[in-house]
């Protein structure tokens, strides 16, 4: 919300993320471990133009809205999967 009331924000692409690297593999691991689920994971060829390394710079954002990231990776998750399950429990 802070972000689209900004008029400095206007305009500008900024990333809204926690700033610690974390790999798709680790990404779907912790999603396993979290859900407590036995789901398997498939590997397949990246598209063409799909980057390698997604590093999470938060610089732009901090300046812009003087705004950090205060909710780690794993309790970031935790917060998303709940989310999610209350979703599709209220469309049952």
């Amino acid at each position: 919300m802070l972000l689209t009331l900004n008029s400095k924000a206007k305009g500008e692409v900024v990333n809204v993320e926690n700033t610690p690297e974390v790999t798709i593999l680790e990404l779907a691991r912790k999603v396993k471990e979290t859900t407590k689920r036995k789901s398997t994971t498939e590997f397949s060829a990246l598209p063409k133009d799909d980057p390698k390394r997604r590093c999470p710079d938060t610089a732009k954002l901090e300046r812009l809205i003087e705004w950090k990231p205060t909710v780690n990776f794993e309790e970031g998750l935790k917060r998303t999967i709940t989310w999610f399950v209350s979703k599709n429990s209220a469309h049952r």
